[in-house]
């Protein structure tokens, strides 16, 4: 009889990962928005999404699903997306996307202030005996609140009501009910004074003024964050100089990719280089400058069997020591997951 063939149970199926740069996120709910608008894509197995770095890290079947199609699908929604392809591309792209949002944003709030500025000085009556020509005007204050609405306000008003047409409401949506409720009802009781009802124009100018100045400072502190996570990813050598068990005759070394070296493995250090891997010291003695990773600014020695970490410098000699970790597993390393890994950044959609 022929011998029986034994089919597998389930057969594993290939899962790759795609980075996507998003855009238009304001806050967590933004955060879950793509998550979910991510999660419900057939194909996709999880995705995480992160504020400050404002990336989107998917996992997909490839046979199912185009990382293309997912940042289509974000850019439809209000979210403009586009796929991470080369580390040194995406930095400038985002460098030049920061600088042109950065300075859009500035324009709009000065335009937003220097309204909000002339809707102030409208009601500063209690202050004067006569009222204040054309400024203290009722009509004046329409238009102030209109043009608040169509010029600064545009842009948040159009993305809340695109998001609830997608029924995926935001801040902006809130905002954009408040503003229009205001602004609508006191254009009715402009116009129709037998309503009796009070007009509330300068609400949408204070409103708008106050939500962009808050962003603008949101954003501030996000780029700072942002600022500070690069300085620390900075800290990782990009290379080490991999060597032979220390003692034997043979003392050549070559360097290699810090992330390619394995547990076990020779490293030597020259004095002023970054350690690329966790590991302890097995030849040599040098002060080592561990600020960047306990905050204490005098080196400390280290000499044979001691251990040394992953971004401290060598700074007195050279040494040789043996890799206990490397890649993602150094300490440095956790270190960055660690801070990328926010409090929104930690909900997770798995389908």
């Amino acid at each position: 009889m022929p011998p029986s063939l034994t089919i597998p149970d389930t057969i594993e199926t290939p899962i790759g990962t795609a980075i996507l740069d998003v855009g238009g996120m304001k806050c967590a709910g933004c955060v879950a928005a793509v998550e979910r608008q991510l999660a419900k894509t057939p194909g996709v197995t999880s995705a995480c999404v992160n504020l400050v770095t404002e990336i989107a890290v998917v996992k997909y079947i490839p046979a199912t699903v185009e990382p293309e199609n997912l940042a289509e699908k974000l850019t439809a929604v209000g979210f403009p997306s586009q796929l991470r392809v080369s580390a040194s591309e995406s930095l400038s792209d985002r460098t030049s996307t920061l600088a042109q949002r950065n300075s859009s944003e500035r324009q709009q709030l000065i335009l937003a202030a220097i309204l909000l500025f002339f809707s102030l000085i409208g009601h500063l009556d209690w202050l004067v005996t006569q009222p204040l020509p054309i400024i203290s005007h009722i009509s004046f204050h329409w238009g102030l609140a209109t043009l608040a609405i169509c010029l600064p306000g545009r842009s948040i008003l159009r993305d809340g009501w695109r998001s609830l047409w997608h029924g995926i409401p935001n801040m902006n949506t809130l905002i954009g009910l408040g503003t229009s409720s205001a602004y609508l009802t006191s254009c009715l009781a402009l116009l129709f004074p037998q309503l009796g009802w009070e007009c509330f124009f300068d609400e949408p100018v204070m409103l708008l003024g106050f939500i962009l100045l808050g962003r603008t400072l949101e954003a501030r502190a996000r780029s700072r964050a942002s600022a500070a996570l690069e300085a620390l990813i900075a800290l990782q050598p990009p290379v080490a100089r991999l060597i032979g068990q220390p003692g034997t005759a043979d003392t050549s070394e070559i360097e290699i990719p810090a992330a390619q070296v394995r547990v076990g493995e020779w490293v030597r250090v020259l004095p002023g280089e970054k350690i690329p891997v966790d590991g302890t010291v097995v030849a040599g003695q040098s002060a080592i400058d561990e600020s960047m990773l306990t905050g204490e600014s005098l080196p400390v020695t280290k000499q044979i069997g001691d251990a040394v970490a992953a971004g401290t410098i060598a700074l007195s000699s050279a040494i040789a020591l043996q890799a206990t970790q490397t890649g993602t597993d150094t300490a440095l390393a956790r270190i960055i997951t660690s801070v990328k890994k926010r409090k929104y950044a930690k909900r997770r959609s798995n389908i």
